[in-house]
């Protein structure tokens, strides 16, 4: 069947199976057929689309134990992070880090080593992750940790499903007493003032920037920093307090045909984010709001990457190095701005040390993240901002990306030849797993 990521770019026919039991993955590892897993499609390129074969583990969906007292869960690879929440906010606990959709699979958030808004404090999920198991190229199945087999473990955390078919895992959630967050937003006139902002909020444990990302000049970089903290039960105003473990609502709006990508250009682009600038400039002092939209605000609105028209759309996310972040995302701002090809999803977040995976995407810097409709240019656009990214020393995010360089990737990613040599030893040679992100970026 035809198969994407979440950008719908590229488009590939794929043979697609699905697992289901743990004993079925050493049948399918046996049969010689090159194969990558799959979970529920959000990586926005092509790392979880392989032709020969694309396996499901939507079905490989069981919470099997918790620990109530420690916070400890385990379960198989296919469980929504939308089914902890649902399960587990009711009971006083949240995962240690989330990305910014909860339809994605745990399995998916160990591939591509996700970070949140806390990553200045807290890292990757993978940092918090304290086992898994996964299937390897011999068919047999293997327990992985920081003390068992930690190179493979290691090697796995951001492997994008290269070292194998990951089946469980064990992680702590973080307790809480209430599902709601105190947030403030703080506009910012420019990139410097910005950045200087990010820092300040150290002690706060998320944040976050929207970036008007065709700001020019004097007010290039101008954003809206939001900043935030899960509330105590005695500090919830009276009107939340009868259901403060309240789950999330569901989601009310749909886009239910394929917007015309026209309409997506530099005015309207423009006219919003000045919109949405001077409405965030409005909201005065911190207020309680749901952890709902405050880390999925996007989520609220099913099917939204149809507002990018049948094309589809590519992502760019790149990190650079601390040092380097102010001269560097001022020149990728620059570039944008200049080719009139702006997003209205863009965002900056600060991120803290690196951690223990061996292609994990954070380093300790900022990231920059946008959407850019497919159309003539764009392609051409990215490659510009590679040259940018990595003359600053930075790298691409492998889970967004969909046509960087092999030579981009080599050099943004020092530990690769670490992770080549425990990806051979448990994929084999040639590799049983490989995607199309894999084969386009020779890994």
């Amino acid at each position: 069947m035809k198969l994407s990521g979440w950008g719908r770019y590229p488009a590939l026919d794929c043979r697609l199976e699905s697992l289901r039991k743990w004993e079925d993955a050493s049948g399918m590892l046996r049969r010689g057929d090159t194969l990558i897993a799959r979970g529920n499609g959000r990586s926005y390129g092509d790392a979880a689309l392989n032709p020969d074969l694309t396996l499901s583990m939507l079905a490989m969906n069981r919470m099997q134990a918790f620990n109530a007292e420690t916070g400890l869960l385990t379960c198989e690879a296919g469980v929504l992070l939308v089914d902890i929440l649902e399960t587990f906010v009711p009971r006083g606990w949240f995962p240690p880090v989330v990305p910014g959709t909860r339809f994605v699979t745990v399995g998916g958030m160990i591939a591509a080593d996700v970070h949140g808004k806390n990553h200045h404090r807290d890292g990757t999920f993978g940092a918090h992750v304290e086992a898994l198991t996964l299937a390897t190229a011999d068919g047999e199945i293997r327990e992985c940790s920081r003390a068992q087999r930690a190179d493979l473990f290691r090697a796995t955390l951001g492997g994008m499903g290269l070292t194998g078919v990951i089946l469980s895992a064990s992680f702590r959630l973080w307790p809480i007493e209430t599902a709601f967050v105190m947030e403030e937003t703080l506009a910012t006139g420019d990139l410097d003032e910005t950045m200087s902002l990010f820092e300040a909020s150290r002690d706060w444990p998320y944040s976050v920037a929207w970036i008007d990302c065709l700001a020019r000049g004097a007010k290039l970089g101008r954003a809206l920093v939001m900043r935030g903290k899960f509330m105590d039960r005695d500090a919830l105003p009276a009107r939340f307090a009868p259901v403060p473990l309240r789950p999330a609502p569901a989601g009310k709006l749909a886009v239910p045909i394929d917007t015309p990508s026209v309409l997506l250009n530099r005015f309207s682009v423009g006219l919003f984010n000045e919109l949405y600038y001077r409405r965030g400039r409005t909201r005065a002092g911190p207020r309680p709001v749901h952890f709902d939209p405050f880390f999925f605000p996007l989520d609220r609105i099913e099917a939204w990457n149809r507002l990018y028209g049948r094309k589809g759309f590519v992502q760019y996310q790149c990190v650079l190095p601390r040092d380097e972040s102010a001269t560097g995302i001022a020149a990728l701002l620059e570039r944008i701005a200049a080719a009139r090809q702006g997003s209205f999803l863009a965002v900056l977040k600060l991120f803290g040390p690196a951690g223990d995976g061996l292609m994990s995407f954070p380093m300790e810097g900022y990231t920059l993240a946008l959407d850019f409709p497919l159309r003539k240019g764009t392609l051409a656009l990215l490659d510009t901002l590679d040259e940018v990214t990595h003359r600053h020393g930075g790298r691409v995010y492998l889970a967004k990306d969909a046509r960087c360089a092999p030579e981009r990737v080599r050099e943004g990613y020092p530990q690769y030849g670490a992770f080549e040599t425990a990806r051979a030893a448990a994929a084999g040679a040639p590799p049983r797993f490989a995607s199309e992100l894999s084969r386009r970026l020779a890994l």
